[in-house]
């Protein structure tokens, strides 16, 4: 199934410029069965790349832009009356997609960044006492903007736990900002991308990647650096929870499941650590999370 991730990457590749280690970030989230956060600034192409991974997959592609007016039943769907039935029908909201953009979910109200949290975990709607699922595979990019926070309401630590990975992507370099504005001549457009890959088969990848090996030993060190942020008062006010650490332990899997291994390795934990972690830590004194990740990476013993 190798050749199947590597045509989804290159394809991604054909409309994100440079951006290789995040589009393999992204996978690695897809195939863990998880959601990603991106923490960037506008213009840097996250709603871009979240519409050509939709269509590259032949999914169904929604958009939310997250504003303080925004209600739960904007995102859920809601039941309306049908006059002719002489009954409610329900509506579906635009969680009901293979990938669902949350643009600037920062932006919008405690209530309605709460209705995203069933659909998240549990892959499901309940409007009036009633459970819908949610088209699989489902996967939530959401965005948030890092430096602009007037009128925001930060996500409680409940929802941040709930991404199984956050990262930045960042400006382009010179050269890959040129090529940019080269392609807006000579290469065709995220409407005229082709499918490069199946619902179905992202259904088999996602099961193929459960099944990887990650040994008893590795398990151990995995363990070990999560219970080490809960150990550390002077700069932690709050650890990694469990979720925290099986979420680790499935992108680890897919993560070697990518580099066409059945087994994980150390380094596999090493390199998906740093985007992992520290979205889910709460530190105190104005320390970093991810300097205090980097730092048990490099103390924790591997056995």
């Amino acid at each position: 199934m190798r050749d199947r991730i590597q045509r989804l990457s290159d394809n991604l590749g054909k409309v994100i410029v440079g951006k290789q280690e995040a589009i393999r970030l992204v996978i690695v989230a897809l195939l863990s069965g998880g959601n990603i956060l991106l923490e960037d600034v506008p213009g840097v192409g996250k709603t871009l790349l979240a519409k050509t991974l939709a269509k590259s997959i032949d999914g169904k592609f929604q958009r939310v832009q997250c504003t303080p007016d925004l209600m739960p039943t904007d995102i859920t769907g809601t039941n309306i009356w049908n006059p002719r039935s002489g009954e409610f029908e329900f509506m579906p909201g635009p969680v009901f997609a293979n990938v669902l953009l949350a643009d600037e979910i920062n932006r919008a109200t405690p209530r309605t960044q709460s209705a995203l949290l069933e659909v998240m975990e549990e892959h499901q709607v309940t409007v009036d006492g009633i459970s819908r699922k949610v088209p699989n595979p489902f996967f939530v990019i959401a965005t948030q903007n890092p430096v602009e926070y007037q009128g925001t309401f930060p996500l409680p630590e409940a929802q941040m736990d709930r991404f199984a990975l956050s990262l930045s992507l960042g400006y382009p370099t010179e050269a890959e900002e040129l090529q940019m504005l080269q392609r807006l001549q000579t290469d065709a457009s995220v409407q005229d991308l082709q499918p490069c890959i199946s619902l179905e088969e992202i259904h088999q990848l996602q099961q193929l990647a459960a099944q990887v090996t990650v040994e008893t030993s590795l398990q151990q060190y995995l363990l070990n650096l999560v219970r080490a942020t809960r150990d550390r008062p002077e700069d932690v006010i709050l650890g990694i929870s469990p979720r925290g650490a099986v979420a680790l332990h499935r992108a680890v899997q897919a993560y070697a499941f990518m580099e066409d291994r059945d087994y994980a390795i150390p380094d596999d934990v090493k390199t998906l650590a740093p985007y992992v972690l520290p979205h889910r830590m709460i530190v105190s004194g104005g320390k970093r999370a991810k300097a205090i990740v980097q730092n048990l990476l490099d103390t924790v013993p591997i056995h």
